[in-house]
Order: C-alpha cells, then structure tokens, then sequence
C-alpha cells in the first residue's frame, strides 16, 4: 500500500477493553465496506505503521508510545488494497465488469458509444 491507493475497511470492530481509548483518540471513525483514498502511511517510530485517510482527518493527540504529536493513524490490517488507485481506474474497472458475458458485437458497440 501506499498513499493514493484505494482501500476497502475490511474491520472497524473496536475491541470494548480499548473502546474508552479509541473514543479519546479519534474524534472520526472508519465504516466497514466503505472505500478510502491512502493519505500518508505512518511509520510510528517503526513501531506498528498507521494508515491516514483523505475522508477521515482527526486532531492530533500526544501519544505516549512514539513520544509525539501527531494525528492518530488507523491500523494497516483494517483494511484491503483495491486493484483500483484512482477514480478513472474504478469507472474503468466498472465498465469491464458491466461488458462481461456481453456478446463480442455488443461489446463492440457499446465501447464506440
């Protein structure tokens, strides 16, 4: 992954031991099944990378961890790299799905339109 690329959230379950923490951290939280734009990837100190997102910003938070400032990131595993990285892509990637099974002429014809 990397930023730009398109993801899925596969997991936005929040573990109810950490649910208090992650109410403090993030003011915005992910929704299962919905695509996101990568905005940066975190290192963390090196740590465990973190994921920020273009539709999700939240404020920055001193974590105690990495000894620093910074937006909270949301975990890699949380989500699915789409085989799409931008939106041209998917309408394209949209249009083969719609063609397939499509007799070839139809194909054909619906390419020139």
């Amino acid at each position: 992954m990397k930023p730009g690329d398109k993801v899925v959230c596969i997991d936005a379950k929040i573990d109810p031991e950490k649910a208090e923490e992650i109410r403090r951290d993030f003011e915005i939280w992910i929704t299962k099944d919905k695509e996101y734009t990568i905005r940066e990837i975190l290192d963390n100190n090196g740590i465990v990378p973190g994921l920020l997102l273009d539709e999700v910003h939240n404020f920055p938070k001193y974590f105690k961890l990495i000894n620093k400032f910074q937006e909270p990131a949301f975990a890699l595993w949380r989500f699915r790299k789409l085989n799409y990285a931008t939106a041209e892509a998917a309408e394209e990637h949209e249009e083969e799905l719609v063609g397939v099974g499509m007799p070839e002429e139809s194909q054909e014809q619906k390419v020139k339109k």
